[in-house]
């Protein structure tokens, strides 16, 4: 028995890694971003409770806030040393993508002048192997598609911050009562850019590969576009382009996963508006999953008053996580989008079938 075993795990590592079409559909999924990697992290629990197949990082993993890789890899080390984080591994993969506090400094883009070490430190802690082509290329972005033909999910990591031109200051709140907090304004010139020109082509590129469903993650909102705080807003051209893109490549059942607000909520941009690609547009941020934010009433609930006319539903502000469940035993398969709280309850959903994400008619 014990030669029988050992031939199976010798087989099984000298095996090629297995291809999407040889995969059983990805089906459930959890993410979650904004972990202050020296506090408690109880939330772990409740997301294994989930058995996910995978666990997608949205950015501000830790909070390095340095320019010491020695100090940011001591950090990751911290979060590594999770107990419930160590649980989630046993059981799932984990990939991700990095916002602004992981990449290295609070609101960072292009500028950051340690960009190129804190990458590899990054991929370190990711596992990533070294001839894979995020240790050479510049910037984390990444994709791979899950599940056989019919059932296939393709996952996009965009990196946000890597080529990120600068922000704007000046935002103009509006009336009292409006709620925005935000200091950033648009950046409407057309030299500025959120992904560089490298990761646009990539992108062009990999909107083009198969598949059924598509969840396009990034490190900060990218359908809300009113409160002044960092998000796809602030460069309205890239936006825009981002959605143009998704039209031209007639890329459809495409969901958007973001983080970094410290709240969470369920964005829609409709599917009658010109910029989007015929079919509704949802971005499901989920942050953060052990640093709530917002005001305590006396009941001790938790809220915030902010703008967010693309809003669907509630706001959530106390410790949670993102999920999302697809149902591909339906003849139109049936999708969750879910934010739960740090029990595992939902606290918000959006259910909608996977034909609601296609394109009804051709457009321009």
């Amino acid at each position: 028995m014990h030669r029988t075993f050992l031939a199976v795990a010798v087989a099984l590592l000298l095996a090629p890694p297995a291809h999407a079409a040889d995969e059983p559909p990805l089906s459930r999924l959890a993410f979650g971003s904004c972990a202050k990697q020296d506090q408690p992290q109880p939330i772990w629990d409740a997301i294994v409770e989930t058995r996910p197949q995978l666990f997608v990082f949205l950015g501000d993993n830790i909070y390095a806030d340095t320019e010491d890789t020695n100090v940011m890899r001591a950090k990751y080390g911290q979060l590594a040393d999770q107990p419930g984080f160590r649980r989630l591994k046993e059981i799932c993969p984990v990939v991700g993508t990095w916002d602004d506090h992981d990449f290295g400094a609070n609101d960072a883009g292009a500028e950051y002048p340690k960009k190129r070490e804190s990458q590899q430190v990054f991929l370190d802690f990711f596992g990533v192997p070294k001839d894979d082509p995020r240790r050479t290329q510049e910037g984390v972005y990444s994709a791979r598609v899950y599940g056989p033909p019919g059932k296939r999910v393709q996952l996009i990591l965009l990196d946000a911050r890597y080529f990120r031109s600068p922000l704007k200051t000046g935002f103009q709140p509006g009336e009292p009562g409006e709620g925005r907090r935000g200091i950033y304004a648009p950046n409407a010139d057309p030299a500025a850019t959120v992904l560089g020109e490298t990761q646009w082509r990539w992108l062009d590129g990999q909107l083009k590969v198969p598949a059924e469903f598509r969840m396009i993650g990034s490190g900060v909102q990218v359908v809300a576009d009113e409160h002044g705080s960092e998000m796809w807003g602030n460069f309205p051209r890239e936006r825009e382009r981002l959605f143009r893109a998704i039209r031209e490549a007639r890329a459809e059942g495409v969901v958007f996963i973001s983080g970094d607000r410290h709240l969470s909520e369920i964005s829609r941009l409709a599917a009658d508006r010109r910029e989007g690609p015929g079919y509704p547009l949802f971005d499901v941020t989920s942050s953060s999953l052990n640093a709530p934010s917002g005001n305590i009433t006396k009941a001790g609930v938790r809220f915030a008053n902010e703008i967010n006319s693309y809003r669907v539903g509630l706001t959530f502000f106390d410790v949670n996580f993102g999920a999302i469940h697809i149902d591909w035993d339906r003849p139109d398969p049936a999708i969750r989008l879910q934010v739960r709280d740090e029990k595992g309850a939902v606290v918000l959903q959006q259910r909608l079938a996977l034909s609601q994400l296609r394109m009804q008619s051709p457009r321009r």
